[in-house]
């Protein structure tokens, strides 16, 4: 009976956990996508919501990492159970940071001016709709466990790398044809930059679900740590 009630318990522990990670990651997404509509729509009410949102979000980073190191403490999990509690940790650590980013670009929505008239503005949604996917995707692939679906999150940060390199050149090109919008152009490289490392956090998250999920670390994982 006492074994029964230890391993209910434990599982229990571990849908708490899951369903944490799950709110976090939700919030993370959200808090994105609100920053970008801000920056498009230069709505500061939102920004401003985005940037108080994100308490909540280290609140949670918080309890999971409290839950994490008290279920390996008292429960001693092993294998599956190890990898899914130790991944739970590291990916709470690394959506804490996409809500910085988050954050990030709702305090740069405030400061771009006049919008209609800056034409580079345009070019940041299509990269910022590839990294919402990725976030978006990645949680599934937690969900689901499901590490079909974390390498294709992984395949598409080039996509996002690649929209970063142009997005850099046009606007160094915009800032020496057009002077005065030399603040509005910096705001939204520094945006981009954000949207960039998203897209390697979330691809940080898929290969923690990869290893959750298979045991094994993806082969060019394998060779960066060997390194």
């Amino acid at each position: 009976m006492a074994q029964e009630h230890t391993v209910k318990a434990f599982d229990e522990d571990i849908t708490r956990l899951r369903g944490l990670v799950a709110e976090m990651g939700g919030l993370a997404e959200v808090a994105l996508n609100s920053s970008l509509e801000a920056l498009i729509s230069g709505n500061k009410e939102l920004a401003n919501n985005v940037i108080a949102r994100d308490k909540r979000i280290d609140e949670l980073e918080v309890e999971i990492d409290k839950l994490a190191v008290r279920v390996i403490a008292l429960r001693a999990p092993m294998a599956d159970d190890l990898r899914e509690v130790v991944a739970a940790l590291k990916i709470a650590g690394v959506l804490e940071r996409i809500g910085d980013y988050s954050k990030n670009i709702a305090r740069s929505a405030m400061r771009v001016k006049n919008r209609a008239k800056f034409e580079p503005l345009t070019l940041v949604p299509a990269m910022a709709d590839i990294a919402s996917e990725m976030v978006h995707d990645v949680m599934t692939a937690f969900a689901a466990r499901d590490s079909r679906l974390a390498v294709e999150v992984i395949a598409r940060d080039a996509k996002v790398d690649a929209f970063y390199d142009s997005i850099f050149r046009n606007l160094v090109s915009h800032m020496m044809e057009n002077p005065a919008s030399i603040t509005s152009a910096a705001e939204l490289l520094f945006v981009a930059r954000n949207i960039e490392r998203i897209g390697d956090h979330a691809t940080n998250v898929a290969e923690m679900v990869y290893f959750a999920a298979t045991g094994a670390y993806l082969p060019d994982r394998e060779e960066k740590t060997e390194g």
